[in-house]
């Protein structure tokens, strides 16, 4: 038996199965990013906040967060945000300038509240996009919950 062509042809088929998911692939169900707001939850700090980063691939960054109240309004030099609300309920006050905002980090500004901002009101399923540089904060009703997946994109 000629086991030339029958190797060729095992070769060939060796080299046709898949190698796996490509690097920086990622998939998050939904009911497991639904479920970060029950494994985050006992994690909540003093400013009503647990966060967990879950990938970073490039200049993103993939952050789960929950809150269970209002956050500081923030400010990001460098990097755009992406908001992919999982659970609870908020608004979301946009724009305008923070009121006496402090640098905390290189490129990072919180504060209180934010002036002449806009607001938006925000819901299971939607999705946000925060420019760099634009004040940001999530105001939540007290006894309320909200979690929600960030993609942080550095420019």
């Amino acid at each position: 038996m000629n086991w030339k062509p029958l190797s060729l042809v095992l070769l060939c088929a060796g080299l046709a199965l898949p190698a796996g998911d490509p690097p920086g692939f990622h998939f998050w169900s939904s009911s497991e990013l639904k479920g970060f707001s029950k494994s985050l939850a006992p994690k909540i700090n003093d400013q009503k906040i647990a966060t967990e980063q879950i990938a970073t691939v490039g200049n993103y960054l993939f952050l789960m967060a929950h809150r269970e109240g209002p956050g500081q309004a923030e400010w990001h030099g460098k990097q755009a945000d992406i908001m992919v609300v999982q659970t609870g309920q908020a608004t979301l006050i946009y724009g305008g300038s923070l009121v006496d905002g402090k640098t905390t980090a290189p490129d990072e500004m919180r504060a209180a509240s934010i002036r002449g901002g806009l607001q938006k009101k925000l819901a299971p399923g939607d999705v946000v996009t925060i420019p760099v540089k634009t004040p940001h904060q999530l105001i939540l009703e007290p006894g309320k919950e909200f979690t929600y997946l960030t993609i942080k994109v550095t420019e």
